[in-house]
């Protein structure tokens, strides 16, 4: 990588204004429990994520967590904070601003939103997901929700580009227990393996990033 991380923040405070690469991106890491239907039903419920970079010792890094084991869809998966729209939530973005805050501590006014990402439709829980990238000049003070969250992994940025930190594997899906043959994945350690709609959201902010990190 030839940049320092301020040029990178630079770079995707432009390129979020511009056409995405979108579910072609997303599907280089694709992984689900139930097929994708050719449109998203009219039901599906509106969520909204936020994927949120920030330095450490000048290395950009973002913040994912572990959900508690609770037998639900997403039960014990690492993904980003967020989850659905509720009433009281004006827009998508502000929603994923207060689940950030309410699940990992997130305070919301420390956050520049540099865009959104595209969209995704998660079939196995009926959400609709509208990812919002973030970028806060320090490292949040964390402050897990220990009735939602197990515990708030800080992933280097990096690693989403290193060849050895992908795979092809098998999994088991909280949602119905039956195992997924063949999941594109990050294996970032050996307990830390991101699949499904988190790897997909994931994949298509490698794509904006490739040119700087691989060049």
């Amino acid at each position: 990588m030839k940049d320092n991380y301020s040029n990178i923040i630079n770079f995707l405070s432009i390129r979020l204004k511009e056409p995405l690469p979108g579910r072609q991106a997303q599907e280089r890491m694709i992984g689900r429990v139930l097929p994708m239907p050719v449109t998203v039903p009219q039901n599906a419920r509106l969520s909204a994520v936020l994927c949120l970079l920030y330095p450490i010792n000048t290395e950009l890094h973002l913040v994912l967590m572990r959900r508690n084991e609770d037998k639900t869809a997403h039960s014990g998966q690492v993904s980003f904070p967020g989850g659905r729209k509720e009433p009281s939530d004006d827009t998508l973005l502000a929603t994923a601003l207060r689940e950030a805050e309410e699940e990992i501590g997130i305070n919301k006014t420390h956050v520049q939103i540099l865009g959104a990402l595209t969209p995704i439709y998660i079939p196995v829980s009926n959400y609709n997901v509208f990812p919002y990238i973030g970028f806060s000049i320090a490292k949040p003070e964390f402050k897990p929700n220990a009735n939602e969250v197990a515990h708030v992994l800080e992933i280097p940025l990096r690693l989403l580009f290193d060849k050895t930190k992908k795979t092809i594997t098998d999994v088991i899906s909280p949602a119905s227990k039956i195992k997924i043959k063949n999941v594109n994945a990050y294996q970032l350690s050996q307990d830390v393996l991101i699949w499904g709609a988190t790897a997909m959201i994931l994949s298509e902010l490698e794509v904006l990033l490739e040119d700087i990190f691989l060049a």
